[in-house]
């Protein structure tokens, strides 16, 4: 069970809030979609990631040589609630809304031809 603190405390910054904002619109991303959308290199996105999962906010898959990671399942109703009016209330905003944008351009998304 997450506590309040820790799922505000891991939302605080800047990087792992649009990691979720993301997550919550797109259901399971791979890190490359993280990085293109974010414009971010890897290695940042891929602490900010393992910071999430260990707060317990996601999960990871491995395929292949790729990470996948998708909001934890056994998240408590409360903080879906919170994650999802947080996501509608920021859809329009920058930097969400230009995050989901570039996603949403990015060539050789996983599922297509597979990410470089």
């Amino acid at each position: 069970m997450i506590e309040p603190n820790i799922l505000f405390s891991a939302l605080s910054n800047d990087i792992r809030l649009r990691c979720v904002m993301l997550l919550v619109a797109e259901e399971e991303l791979c890190v490359c979609e993280f990085t293109h959308a974010l414009g971010v290199v890897q290695p940042a996105v891929s602490r900010h990631l393992a910071l999430l999962r260990e707060a317990g906010i996601v999960l990871d898959r491995r395929e292949g040589l790729w990470i996948h990671y998708r909001l934890h399942p056994d998240l408590p109703q409360w903080v879906m609630g919170v994650l999802r009016a947080t996501a509608k209330g920021v859809a329009e905003r920058s930097p969400f809304a230009d995050d989901r944008k570039v996603l949403t351009d990015m060539p050789n998304r996983p599922g297509e031809p597979r990410c470089a």
